[in-house]
């Protein structure tokens, strides 16, 4: 990660989002995947091997495209909480 923003100076060395946009991924994508599985088994119910071959890219897809975009959104609700830099008083 770089540390500052390259339009803005922001000091990002302070950044820490942690496992955060994981675990918010992991229930969102969950949720998802549930749903279609189940929606799936009551309407067609196929095999278990078509399960797979249709969650499988949904949960991968969706959580390598997601992760950045939320990571970023968890350093800007920090910096929009002023847990990124604190003003100084």
């Amino acid at each position: 990660m770089r540390a500052a923003c390259p339009s803005c100076g922001l000091d990002l060395s302070a950044e820490d989002a942690g496992d955060g946009p994981a675990v918010f991924l992991i229930f969102f994508l969950g949720a998802i995947a549930v749903g279609i599985a189940a929606w799936m088994e009551i309407e067609f119910e196929p095999p278990i091997w078509v399960h797979l071959a249709v969650l499988a890219p949904i949960i991968v897809g969706g959580a390598i495209g997601l992760l950045r975009p939320m990571k970023a959104y968890m350093i800007a609700l920090q910096y929009r909480h002023h847990l990124l830099n604190p003003p100084q008083s």
